[in-house]
């Protein structure tokens, strides 16, 4: 008489004298321990030798869910598999299953520090925000829903962060499907302005030159880290992307060509034109970087974080432009409008526009000339953007000391 789930229910944890076995049908059967644990078991020939398997114990595997095993091992048989074999390598692959934490690892040191300038902020982002969470998963288990819980809640609080962990995950999970580490990329087809909610908006802020001379005012007065004062003053001027100034070292400012140079790998566009940015040093600018040098030690770098060698990541520049609102609020009540590095990047180039013609200014941003310009034209236009840097650089003392308009 075939097994039924009122039998196993009587049978469970009920001790008896001896071992007992009782048949199902298609080589299923259960052996019952003297103590009344019911275990499931198959029976079967393979290379013409009798095999028993077990395959789970009740009630942690149900009689349904012991005939599908069953008939799902019988198949494998069919196919000429030993399913002790079979389970057993199934066994295995979930044992040897890349946990995210491995599988980030491994992208992030074959993959994202080669090809991205913000590698360490990728990193810092993860370890805060995913791996604690999910990183002891097998990154092949994780399930879309648990993906989109973990972006949903940063996306309420820190919508920015989120976006860029979406980003890098779409990417991570890519890279591991190329590969076979996983099988399918949860993420592929999210994005943050349907999944997330996240509303990317053009800014259109500009520092003033009020502003200009508030914001250079609270760098020399407040009590801002000595690295951090050239660090805004030397972003106000050039109008570089912040990361390019956090990656740089000190062998790439030349004091006898008077060129900072920023290598390929340093700058947004390397990547595909494979040129360094060049840029010009002007005499008026040339302490402030010697006093970058001087904070930083021995370290090959630039900018480092305080008691090491290491680069400066991108995150702590981040909260500068809160903390020099904070004072100009504290110690001139002044309620400045919110802005950010970025903008300080807005205003030079604003600026840019009224001081040279448009395709200097776009070089002197490091952005890309249009059409075949960029194809054709080699030239470094240093000394167009050095007459430039100067002009800037003067219009600039004169709102600092407030006989600009």
């Amino acid at each position: 008489m075939a097994l039924s789930d009122s039998w196993l229910k009587a049978n469970h944890k009920k001790e008896r004298a001896e071992r007992e076995e009782k048949s199902d049908r298609d080589g299923l059967s259960v052996r019952v321990t003297p103590k009344g644990k019911i275990i499931f078991q198959v029976r079967y020939r393979y290379d013409k030798r009798l095999q028993r398997l077990d395959l789970g114990s009740y009630p942690l595997m149900s009689l349904k869910g012991a005939r599908d095993e069953n008939q799902r091992l019988k198949k494998e048989l069919e196919r000429g598999h030993d399913p002790k074999i079979v389970r057993r390598l199934e066994k295995q692959a979930i044992m040897d299953a890349a946990s995210l934490q491995s599988l980030f690892e491994h992208w992030y040191e074959s993959y994202c520090k080669k090809n991205k300038t913000g590698h360490h902020e990728i990193k810092r982002s993860f370890e805060l925000y995913v791996l604690p969470e999910l990183g002891k998963l097998p990154a092949e288990k994780i399930t879309l829903h648990q993906w989109l819980d973990l972006l949903e809640a940063q996306a309420e609080k820190r919508p920015g962060i989120a976006d860029r962990l979406l980003t890098n995950t779409k990417q991570l999970l890519k890279w591991a499907v190329k590969r076979k580490l996983v099988l399918v990329n949860m993420l592929a087809e999210n994005n943050a302005k349907e999944d997330l909610q996240i509303k990317k908006v053009a800014g259109s802020r500009s520092l003033s030159d009020e502003e200009i001379q508030l914001v250079w005012l609270a760098i020399d007065e407040s009590r801002m880290s000595a690295k951090n004062k050239p660090y805004v003053k030397l972003c106000l001027f050039y109008g570089c992307r912040n990361g390019e100034l956090l990656l740089s070292e000190k062998d790439h400012f030349d004091f006898e060509s008077m060129v900072w140079t920023i290598p390929p790998e340093n700058h947004k566009l390397g990547k595909t034109s494979g040129k360094p940015l060049l840029r010009p040093i002007i005499d008026e600018v040339k302490p402030f970087i010697e006093e970058v040098m001087a904070l930083s030690g021995e370290s090959p770098h630039m900018f480092t974080n305080s008691g090491t060698s290491d680069p400066m990541g991108q995150s702590p520049p981040l909260a500068l432009p809160y903390n020099i609102m904070q004072w100009l609020r504290r110690h001139k009540d002044y309620e400045m409008q919110h802005w950010s590095i970025h903008e300080v990047r807005k205003t030079a180039r604003t600026n840019f526009s009224t001081l040279t013609e448009p395709h200097i200014a776009e070089i002197m941003l490091g952005h890309r000339l249009p059409g075949s310009w960029q194809v054709y034209d080699f030239y470094d236009y240093l000394p167009e953007q050095k007459t430039a840097y100067q002009a800037w650089w003067e219009r600039l003392t004169g709102i600092v000391e407030g006989q600009a308009c």
